[in-house]
């Protein structure tokens, strides 16, 4: 399709594909046409209009099973044979929540309604044809195919693809918070090919066509193409973007097309609203209702079969009867009878009350102070409103580790160049010396120690007490970070990650003194001197500092100037710096030549190479490895030849001859060269003086910003500043950086291939300054970068020498990845200019394509980054989060499994596990890194072997009070065998029996698999955590996702139930929310069903004595409120407000938590002794008024009164009972709820006469109130039924002390004996006095 002709097609098939943009001022009508058809930019957020809202919002609300079994009911209440009471009456129920609920969406679709039509409103600059200018239109009336103008600070109204920038190299730079949260800047590209930009762009002269994809909620993609008038195609790309929502800042004009409008816009395909879904407890209710309907069903067939008896023995009967109609036929009609009079069996108000109570516990979780970030200004975010008591019940937490476990402020620790490793001991010294300052404000323990065993890691246990490696934390930001640049006119935000330790690296002396020795004249060519570094070394660190301050995104700024392009700074001349070097007949990068084949001579690298184009010989020796890397392992063989690219200077070895003349050849051109540079020292000293004037300019110049992405970036350019390789500036085309004792260098940016979570890397292509080179640089993952290493094909001693540093760097890399350190490879590849134009040409290929063109990127980066050099390796601290140590150890003690999965190396992750105390002392290792037979052996061999599994509540406790188990580590090759069909029950099996499981080096797609695997088979309830886009499909897969606003941008809250800003806030957020949202809705719909079932068998019972004829003992209208409203909103205060255990009690006491997930509120069991409990109460409160009024002439309704008095008051007290905290606002609503009942009933009986026929309630109600025998038995009837809940309460309140199922040891002694072992013995979580008092109280 990439090869058709500049024409239209209007075919259904392409249009499903693709989609055509033409500038909205064609002649072509039939593509005026076609972009009417697309959709304006109107929207609308709101669900109704005013003739739709009454059906669509019914029709809404009948998706709900209980509106329609109501609706139903008073429909049938209709039919004269069985109507129970008035028609009227009984639709009051159902209307009432009906209107509750439409007048809730009314103002709500209201609110919707307002926010639209602002944003309708606003105005923007749209291109008019016919005026030939930019006027003001409203948003609502722009057009895909329409030109609009910005200017800084204005909202992108539509989806722009971007043309025109007043930015002279075409950049604009986008806001994106209003999209995902994320404040850093993003650099958006105006279209390639395009004319120059800086000069005013004409809308007439836009004739091309673009092709684009249709509209999809991906962000991060836009793939499409832009067909020239000429037929040339260039293609495009998300960079050429600007996203509807977004702000434009620091740019003064941008000019775009827009692509898609309104509703197919990606900002409001993405607009989902809250996220809803179905929490474990709603489905356990779904099924207790159906158990209410059978007990319904049952009860009114008791009725029917009892009427029909009842009829068949009935003779002569004293008062009227219908005969004519038969006892089956007349058992049918009480059966729909009985099923309008019990419909209270059926808690209608059930549902309306849960979503009341929801938004209740979320208003008071969002409002904990505990969980608020002053540092961030943020709090909780709650988006998920339905699913808070499933925080009561989690079982299993899967956990990030970067950013979730540890802080994501990256810090440069160390490195390794040229296999040389340089531990930074000064850099180390002053992070420790920083955070004991730190912690010294916040009160937190400075260093976290945690020790893993030298033995083998693989496939055994392995006892982790041998050794102690220190992982350093930070609790606090320091005062330092706060003193930032002073205010200036564009308000610049320094990100999270600039963090002053980030900033301030303290450069390794060893380092320095080498890259001293490219300002120096007297650069030894031989192997004269151990401590003067070889051609070879210094073009490897020049390329190791250079690969840190290029290869990234970072977009730089100063407090003045915006951010772009910083070049004020007096640069040398290419030319002057070439011919500097060829006078000096030297340069440091021409071992390069190594690695490339030979140029010709007028080739801008061509001086590069006459140092070793002397004489016959063309090989140099280069010196010895310092002795000071001695000990990290150097080559023993330190004379390595390398032969130059020309083949007709190789060294002839078979002649003695030959290699003495060339031995002295050497010597005297070596001291022809130093003759030569010692007669230079003026040029060098004017060199460096033409340096101390550059530095001085550059320090009297502005604090360079750097914005990253990621903080690893922003750590590694911060590296390569401290080294004085600065990146001082950034254009789509250009570089800016200084190189030590070279000055400031443009280099020219060719290509950028974007880091990736599938290749693990990011590459640049540029032109080296240099040596004129095409050279690709890339950063990565040391397991993805290690395969694509190639040595050099040439000499042998090059080949050992690259595999020497090879062997040496993944040594530093392993004993990084031991301290807990993030590990990143730095390589180079030289291109041929051939082989860069061939590659060229498939990557713009790709970049234009529509289809296929992730696969076809993919493939093309695949090619590019193969036979890599390996330049070295870096080491960056990410420090551990406050309190993450106490948090996993509450959350083990509360029951709760935690597993991390990180893309990380094994050995970070298992320090990262030690320090954060997931791995103690006591335990025992096991490490799986084999095969998929290997692994299934392994597991079985280790299911036979552990006899008696090391779970934490069976385990022996350890001196410390921690409970000893196995933790399971494996690794992202092995887990995907693991996650295979007939291998998933062996691993599971294998994991139920560990305390915690470590994956490392998992992808997003394995981390979603293993949470749903565990969810699925083991039919527990899981949580994820994360903070990253990684983290996503985790996050969304577990059935509750927590987002944690982090370093990594907001895709992760976005796509999270809840959002927290630290670790540590998991702790409440999970034991003391958790724990009361589960409590307090468990507990108030037990009551529900309780107080239903316990009125309608009141009316039940009367039955018996009425021929099972449907009549009722009470007022109708009392019938219907007496659930709808005398009753209803105690629940709701106790739902919100109840605190069975105190905070602090909680905070404590992890042990509470298992109640709820172990659903031991809210089980079958429960649920059953609570409708039993119902029963009893309803016997009572009928039969003691039965006996004492028996005998009497007592009508009907008077019989009713004290029966309903008595229920009201056990009802009410039932509550009382139930509630663990009373407050003020329990006894008004409690004494509310008594006095409606009262003032109604009184009012009803003296006023109304003929408001509930056939029966006449007047004066029923006041002469019973006033009889001493009314008080009397609604008092003993209250008693009597309450007082066996009363004693079983206060019998549960006294075992909780004795209830080793909460948290102690299978076998604790009762009364309180597992208190004394866990938390007397126990060093690190001593019981505080509040929780004390409480299990005592």
């Amino acid at each position: 399709d990439l090869e058709c002709p500049l024409r239209f097609r209007t075919s259904t098939e392409r249009l499903e594909r693709k989609r055509t943009v033409v500038s909205s001022a064609t002649d072509d009508e039939q593509l005026i046409k076609l972009l009417k058809s697309y959709g304006s930019n109107k929207i609308r957020t709101t669900k109704y209009s005013l003739l739709s809202f009454l059906p669509k919002n019914l029709f809404a609300q009948l998706h709900r099973f209980a509106n329609v079994y109501f609706i139903f009911l008073a429909a049938l209440n209709f039919v004269p044979v069985v109507e129970a009471f008035q028609p009227e009456i009984a639709m009051a129920p159902i209307l009432l929540v009906l209107t509750v609920t439409a007048i809730k969406d009314l103002w709500e679709d209201y609110r919707r309604l307002i926010s639209d039509r602002f944003i309708n409103g606003l105005r923007c600059q749209v291109y008019s044809s016919l005026q030939k200018d930019y006027i003001e239109q409203r948003w609502q009336d722009v057009r895909v195919g329409d030109f609009i103008r910005l200017s800084c600070n204005e909202i992108i109204p539509a989806d722009m693809l971007l043309l025109y920038s007043s930015d002279p190299h075409g950049v604009c730079y986008i806001e994106t918070a209003n999209l995902d949260g994320e404040t850093n800047l993003k650099q958006r590209q105006v279209v390639a090919d395009l004319p120059l930009q800086g000069v005013e762009f004409t809308p007439e002269s836009f004739h091309s066509r673009i092709e684009c994809e249709n509209p999809n909620n991906n962000l991060s993609k836009f793939r499409g193409y832009m067909e020239h008038s000429t037929k040339g195609r260039v293609g495009l790309h998300n960079n050429n973007l600007l996203l509807r929502s977004c702000t434009v800042r620091n740019t003064e004009t941008v000019v775009g097309i827009v692509v898609y409008a309104g509703h197919e816009t990606k900002a409001m395909m993405n607009n989902s609203g809250p996220r809803y879904k179905r929490s474990q407890m709603e489905r356990r209710l779904n099924i207790d209702i159906l158990w209410c309907v059978l007990l319904l069903i049952i009860m009114c067939l008791t009725a029917a079969i009892g009427h029909g008896l009842w009829l068949q023995q009935l003779k002569d009967p004293i008062f009227l009867v219908d005969t004519e109609t038969s006892p089956a036929l007349a058992g049918f009609y009480v059966f729909w009878t009985m099923i309008i009079v019990l419909q209270v069996l059926i808690p209608i108000s059930l549902y309306v009350s849960i979503e009341i109570v929801k938004l209740g516990q979320i208003y008071f979780i969002q409002n904990d102070l505990a969980l608020y970030n002053d540092q961030l200004d943020s709090r909780i975010q709650c988006r998920a409103l339905n699913i808070t008591e499933d925080l009561g019940q989690i079982q299993y937490l899967f956990s990030d580790k970067t950013g979730t476990l540890t802080e994501n402020k990256m810090v440069f620790r160390r490195c390794s160049v040229y296999g040389i490793e340089y531990p930074h001991e000064e850099n180390a010294r002053r992070l420790e010396v920083y955070e004991p300052e730190e912690n010294k404000v916040t009160g937190q323990s400075v260093t976290l120690r945690s020790g893993c065993s030298a033995r083998s890691l693989s496939c055994r246990s392995v006892n982790c007490n041998q050794s102690s490696v220190s992982l350093h934390t930070l609790t606090a930001d320091s005062e330092e970070e706060q003193d930032g640049p002073s205010s200036h006119s564009n308000q610049l935000i320094l990100p999270a990650s600039l963090s002053p330790q980030a900033k301030e690296v303290v450069p390794d002396p060893e380092l320095v003194r080498k890259l001293d020795c490219l300002a120096s004249p007297a650069v030894s060519v031989s192997d004269s001197s151990s401590r003067t570094p070889s051609s070879l070394e210094l073009t490897y660190i020049t390329d190791f500092f250079l690969a840190l301050a290029i290869c990234n995104s970072v977009v730089v700024s100063s407090p003045s100037q915006p951010r772009h392009v910083v070049a004020r700074i007096p640069l040398k001349s290419l030319e002057d710096i070439k011919l500097m070097f060829q006078r000096m007949n030297f340069s440091p990068f021409s071992a390069l030549s190594a690695f490339s084949p030979p140029q010709t001579k007028d080739s801008p690298r061509s001086f590069t190479r006459r140092l070793f184009a002397r004489g016959k010989a063309g090989s140099f020796t280069p010196p010895a490895i310092p002795a000071s890397s001695t000990k990290e392992g150097a080559d023993p063989d330190q004379d390595v030849n390398l032969e130059t690219s020309n083949p007709s200077h190789k060294l002839d070895s078979s002649g003695s001859e030959n290699e003495e003349n060339n031995k002295v050849e050497d010597r005297e051109t070596e001291d022809d060269l130093r003759d030569k540079l010692a007669k230079l020292d003026g040029a060098a000293d004017g060199m460096e003086t033409s340096t101390e004037e550059l530095d001085t300019e550059n320090s009297a110049d502005d604090e360079l910003l750097y914005e990253a992405e990621s903080p690893d970036e922003a750590a590694l350019v911060h590296a390569a500043r401290a080294y004085r390789c600065t990146l001082r500036g950034r254009s789509p085309e250009n570089l800016l950086v200084d190189l030590p004792g070279i000055g400031c260098l443009a280099v020219r940016l060719l290509h950028i291939l974007p880091f990736d979570s599938n290749r693990k890397r990011m590459s640049v292509v540029v032109r080296h300054p240099l040596t004129g080179q095409v050279v690709v640089y890339t950063k990565g993952a040391d397991s993805v970068i290690m395969d694509l290493l190639e040595a050099p094909q040439g000499a042998e001693q090059l080949g050992d020498r690259c595999s020497h540093i090879r062997e040496q760097t993944q040594k530093h890399l392993d004993s990084y990845a031991r301290e807990g350190l993030r590990t990143l490879c730095i390589a180079k590849k030289v291109l041929e200019e051939e082989e860069y134009e061939l590659w060229l040409k498939r990557q713009l290929y790709a970049e234009a394509s529509i289809e296929d063109r992730e696969e076809l990127l993919m493939e093309s980066a695949h090619r590019l980054e193969t036979n890599l050099t390996l330049l070295g390796a870096t080491g960056i601290v990410d420090r551990l989060q406050e309190e993450v140590p106490e948090t996993i150890r509450a959350l083990q003690r509360a029951g709760i499994k935690v597993w991390v999965l990180t893309g990380d190396k094994q050995e970070t992750a298992i320090n990262i596990a030690c320090a954060c105390k997931l791995l103690r002392p006591n335990d025992q290792l096991l490490t799986v890194n084999c095969g998929s037979k290997e692994l299934l052996m392994e597991v079985q061999r280790c299911g036979e072997n552990w006899s008696e599994p090391p779970s934490a509540g069976r385990s022996a406790e350890s001196s410390s009070g921690a409970a000893a188990g196995f933790i399971l580590v494996i690794d992202g090759r092995t887990l995907d065998w693991a996650l295979q069909d007939e291998l998933r029950s062996d691993f599971l099996e294998l994991s139920r029996q560990c305390k915690a499981v470590i994956c490392c080096r998992s992808t997003p797609l394995q981390k979603s698999e293993v949470v749903r695997l565990v969810r699925d088979q083991l039919k527990v309830m899981t949580l994820a955590v994360g903070d990253g886009a990684n983290d996503v499909s985790m996050i969304q897969v577990a059935d509750v996702g927590i987002g944690i606003s982090g370093q990594e941008g907001m895709q992760a809250v976005m796509s999270s139930d809840f959002a927290i800003s630290r670790f540590k806030h998991l702790r409440k957020l999970l034991l003391v929310h958790g724990h009361w949202c589960y409590s307090r809705l468990a507990n108030m719909i037990l009551y529900f069903f309780y107080k239903n079932v316990m009125y309608v068998n009141l009316l039940f019972w009367y039955q018996f004595f009425c021929g099972f004829s449907g009549s009722v003992m009470t007022n109708s209208w009392v019938l219907i409120l007496f659930n709808l409203l005398f009753t209803s909103v105690p629940p709701l205060i106790y739902g919100v407000l109840d605190q069975d255990v105190p905070a602090d009690a909680l905070m404590e006491l992890p042990e509470l938590y298992q109640a709820g997930h172990t659903s031991k509120i809210y089980i079958p069991r429960t649920f059953w002794l609570t409708i039993l409990d119902g029963f009893y109460q309803s016997l009572i409160c009928f039969f003691v008024p039965y006996f004492t009024y028996a005998g009497s002439d007592i009508g009907d309704l008077s019989f009713g009164s004290p029966i309903n008095t008595s229920a009201l008051l056990i009802i009410l007290l039932h509550q009382v009972i139930e509630s663990h905290t009373l407050t003020w606002l329990h006894g008004i609503v409690l004494l509310g709820s008594g006095v409606s009942y009262f003032a109604f009933v009184l009012l009803l009986s003296l006023w109304c006469v003929t408001c509930s026929p056939p029966t006449n309630p007047l004066g029923v109600e006041t002469l019973q109130m006033s009889q001493p025998l009314f008080y009397m038995v609604c008092a003993l009837t209250t008693v009597v039924a309450l007082l066996p809940r009363a004693a079983n309460q206060q019998t549960g309140a006294e075992s909780i002390h004795s209830n080793a199922g909460v948290g102690g040891p299978s076998g604790s002694t009762p009364t309180g004996g597992w208190l004394a072992p866990r938390f007397q013995e126990s060093q690190t979580v001593p019981v505080q006095e509040p929780a004390l008092l409480w299990l005592r109280r």
